[in-house]
């Protein structure tokens, strides 16, 4: 879920909303920090984890709609006070969205541009009383800066460290009898797909994945094969995740070299030569994450084949991962393929997170680059 859109869409309807975000968890929890739901007075977008406490957490924000009550901080023990077995601790961030609220425009431009930003909040403020909430790009710059000198001194740091750390959410403050702050990194999303077809299978997997934070570049040579109501190239239509860019071409090799390191290729067009062109454009890049080719081994050993005459090593097709998809799911129909594909690009993922992780040298230089 994109929530600033979500929230923006809201906000132009003129529907009040509460956001309620899991602000911080200690042992055994259904969501990490950063998790959201968006509650209206008759809808639900998003989940905290289910069970009695996004019940009880529904029951609250709806309550604060009523009551017109102020941002609050909450906390949840899941075993003694919810019955629920995990066991852990939840504080939840309850934040009221209304028409006056001011930052979302600015929130929206700074993902439009693929900003990194920290948003930061009290959390006994109203959301749309003054100073009770600015926000800080990557480079310093401030935007709606808080009235305390000292309060915003300290919150600074603290957001720019948030911004080049390993965590997106940390609750702040400075002494035992100040407020505490509800502080937030958004980033531009690091798991990147570009994705060739707009086919059946292409369908399927853009639904399966565009609720997750992923960035989707959708590309097809064809017009009438995009969505109905999705310009050919630019925004999506209304009520379509912003995360997914489509695009139509007719050089879509040409995305190829505008992809960025280390993202993740699907090709899955309705003509083979294009495949292979693709194939063969992707596989001269070393600095690919995944590269999927739909087909079957036949298929593969064809291209490969061919390949080898125009001077492809063993080494590269080693990169190239067709058929796609995890063992076991034998099933042909687009979305048993969706499925099965989406677990293998996040079994991908995870483990690259994983190796980050647990690399102390790629950590620190992340972080000095970000």
């Amino acid at each position: 879920m994109n929530w600033v859109n979500r929230l923006l869409e809201l906000q132009q309807q003129a529907i009040p909303a509460v956001m309620v975000t899991v602000a911080s968890t200690v042992g055994s929890t259904p969501r990490e920090p950063g998790a959201k739901m968006i509650v209206t007075r008759d809808s639900l977008y998003g989940t905290i984890g289910g069970g009695n406490l996004e019940h009880k957490a529904c029951m609250i924000a709806r309550a604060q709609l009523d009551t017109e009550q102020p941002n609050q901080l909450r906390r949840f023990p899941l075993g003694a006070g919810l019955g629920q077995c995990c066991g852990g601790l939840v504080n939840l961030m309850f934040e009221p969205i209304v028409e006056s609220t001011p930052w979302l425009a600015t929130a929206n431009q700074f993902d439009s541009r693929g900003e990194d930003w920290v948003r930061l909040v009290s959390a006994h403020q109203s959301a749309g009383e003054p100073g009770s909430d600015y926000l800080i790009l990557a480079e310093g710059r401030v935007q709606n800066a808080l009235s305390d000198r000292v309060a915003q001194a300290h919150l600074l740091k603290a957001a720019q460290s948030l911004l080049i750390g390993e965590t997106n959410v940390v609750l702040f403050q400075a002494q035992a009898d100040e407020d505490t702050y509800f502080i937030e990194a958004t980033r531009k999303a690091d798991f990147q797909l570009v994705l060739f077809g707009a086919g059946h299978v292409g369908r399927a997997i853009v639904k399966i994945m565009q609720e997750l934070p992923i960035g989707i570049r959708w590309i097809d040579t064809r017009d009438d094969q995009l969505i109905s109501g999705v310009p050919a190239t630019g925004t999506p239509a209304a009520g379509t995740p912003a995360e997914v860019e489509f695009i139509c071409t007719d050089t879509p090799e040409a995305e190829v070299d505008a992809a960025p390191a280390g993202c993740f290729f699907l090709v899955m067009t309705h003509d083979h030569a294009l495949d292979q062109q693709l194939t063969e454009q992707i596989l001269k890049r070393d600095d690919f994450a995944y590269f999927g080719l739909i087909g079957s081994a036949s298929k593969r050993r064809l291209f490969e084949t061919r390949m080898s005459r125009r001077g492809f090593e063993a080494s590269q097709f080693a990169r190239m991962t067709c058929p796609i998809g995890i063992d076991g799911i034998q099933g042909k129909q687009p979305a048993v393929i969706a499925i099965s594909v989406a677990a293998e690009l996040m079994q991908v993922y995870d483990r690259s997170v994983s190796n980050i992780n647990n690399n102390p040298k790629v950590r620190r230089s992340l972080g000095r680059t970000r």
